[in-house]
């Protein structure tokens, strides 16, 4: 059994969904300023290094740094939304 209801949490005061962890928002902050002040630097690392395999990695590595994950948009639904959505589907199906 679950400790908490489906789509309710321990502390309905906390942060609402959707809103990023400040924590976290801070760091991606660091981390683009990091970058942007060392581009030149990263230019020449990125141009010294020989295969299209590590240059791949080097930018993959970078872009989770920077750019978030996606977010399935139906994740963000509670279920009453995706009832309401359901219902809407199965209409246009008849």
């Amino acid at each position: 059994m679950a400790q908490f209801e489906k789509g309710k949490s321990g502390n309905p005061s906390g942060r609402p969904p959707g809103i990023r962890n400040k924590t976290s928002e801070q760091i991606r902050t660091l981390i683009k300023k990091f970058l942007a002040g060392n581009l030149n630097r990263l230019q020449k690392d990125f141009d010294a290094l020989e295969s299209p395999k590590e240059r791949l990695m080097f930018v993959e590595k970078f872009l989770r740094l920077v750019i978030p994950p996606p977010v399935n948009e139906l994740e963000k639904l509670d279920d009453e939304s995706l009832d309401r959505l359901i219902e809407k589907l199965k209409k246009r199906e008849l």
